[in-house]
């Protein structure tokens, strides 16, 4: 079979594969830092000469940030695109490296090899895999596996400030039959996955003010509003003791899981005591009569991720502040409005303020969840490549967080995605010692060889 020979190659040119991955991994592409500008563009040069050797139609577009890699090569009935970021995070705390974050080093460690350097995992690593089995699909039969786009983002790590305008712009170009993204990983670091809800997020922060400045609480506790009691018995009341949340209309559209989906979902067996005990919890504190897997990656979220007012230093101070600060995030599932929910969360906190407070809010951003159609026959078809390639079957997953490139990709150039990735929970990606195991480098080769037999 060709594939086979494919697949022979990959396994003959793995030590080729490592050094290219390893070059890539040596230019510092840091795309929040000013510094590191002239990297960034090193970067996407050095993709751009690659996917020229083979055969590409490849080039660096400028952006008003740091450069878009766009690259168009083969022929077939279907359009794929890939995507991928060439930029990476900060590499602070530099103490806690053990080795140059830009030195790469394949290690031996007691769990296997790894690729230890910044961008490992997250994405570099993980975009060379699909880069090296165009690679090796070429050397066997000469041309690329079928109508290809690669899409190569260099501020995904720093908020993708030129990403929207930069699709709209180059739309026609840009729009495929499907959108493949490489940023993901495996379930519980053994069984291949392919994402197909991601949820979405929305952000309040808000501030309640009582008197016109700090009081001394012994001359008017008691007498005063206080504005912390205020925000936080609102607060304590957006879950009730079921862990439902209780703004109202919270919950309009939501709908339930399908029967399919779930089944698979209990299929993985979801460990949910070891999940919370490795961080030295053990009691599943969300909607009581949901899984575990459903809260993190079907049921939205309402979770209070900072409190301040009035004196925090050392020591101690008799204040009665005047202000009261906290910040709300939302994870959201299909069918939530983002837009709305803004709305019926700001009410519902107006509901609830006594005489003399008011309330001020500031909006952090909100981006709709996504949910892929697992009947299209690509999701199929990827799944059988991925099972056989890993030698068990692959799953439909949820994912707990946002990944907002899916989205737009829908919203904004009408088509699906499908996340599949082969990082495990260990990579340490955004963290000091990065690693990306030389397995997962390997088999995700195998693997999008495997899958474009399928698709293209």
């Amino acid at each position: 079979m060709s594939l086979d020979k494919v697949l022979a190659r990959i396994d003959a040119d793995l030590d080729q594969s490592v050094s290219r991955l390893m070059a890539l991994l040596r230019i510092p592409s840091i795309s929040t830092d000013p510094a590191y500008a002239a990297d960034c563009a090193r970067a996407a040069d050095w993709l751009v000469a690659e996917l020229q050797s083979l055969g590409f139609d490849a080039s660096s577009r400028p952006t008003p940030g740091h450069p878009m890699v766009v690259a168009h090569g083969g022929q077939g009935a279907r359009h794929l695109l890939f995507y991928g970021h060439y930029d990476v995070q900060p590499v602070d705390p530099l103490a806690l490296w053990h080795r140059d974050p830009f030195d790469p080093e394949v290690q031996d460690t007691p769990k296997g090899r790894v690729i230890r350097a910044r961008g490992a995992a997250d994405d570099k690593g993980q975009l060379m895999t699909f880069v090296e089995a165009c690679r090796a699909w070429k050397a066997v039969h000469g041309t690329l596996p079928g109508k290809l786009t690669l899409f190569f983002e260099g501020e995904e790590e720093s908020g993708s400030p030129s990403l929207i305008p930069f699709m709209k712009d180059h739309a026609a170009e840009l729009t495929a039959d499907i959108a493949l993204i490489c940023d993901t990983g495996l379930f519980e670091d053994t069984t291949p996955a392919i994402v197909t809800m991601l949820r979405g997020l929305l952000g309040e922060e808000l501030t309640i003010r009582g008197p016109d400045k700090d009081l001394h609480s012994g001359m008017y506790g008691g007498a005063a509003i206080n504005p912390i009691r205020v925000l936080t018995r609102i607060l304590g009341r957006l879950h009730d003791e079921t862990g439902r949340i209780t703004v109202p209309h919270f919950y309009d559209g939501v709908q339930e899981l399908p029967e399919a989906i779930r089944a698979q979902w209990q299929a993985l067996a979801f460990d949910h005591a070891k999940f919370l005990g490795d961080v030295d919890l053990s009691v599943p504190a969300g909607e009581q009569d949901r899984t575990p897997l459903e809260m993190l990656w079907s049921r939205p979220t309402a979770e209070i991720n900072g409190i301040w007012g009035g004196y925090t230093g050392d020591g101690f101070k008799t204040v009665l502040p005047s202000e009261a600060h906290a910040k709300v995030s939302f994870r959201l599932v299909p069918g939530q409005d983002p837009d709305a929910l803004r709305g019926h969360f700001r009410d519902w906190v107006r509901a609830q303020l006594p005489a003399d407070c008011t309330v001020e809010f500031h909006a952090h951003g909100n981006g709709p969840a996504g949910v892929m159609s697992v009947e299209a026959p690509a999701f199929d078809a990827a799944r059988q490549a991925l099972s056989e390639e890993w030698g068990k079957p692959a799953a439909f997953v949820g994912c707990g967080g946002s990944i907002p490139i899916a989205g737009y990709f829908k919203t904004v150039l009408g088509m699906d995605a499908m996340l599949i990735g082969f990082g495990r929970d260990d990579d340490l990606i955004h963290s000091p010692n990065e690693k990306y195991d030389l397995e997962c480098f390997h088999k995700g080769i195998r693997s999008w060889a495997r899958v474009l037999a399928r698709l293209t």
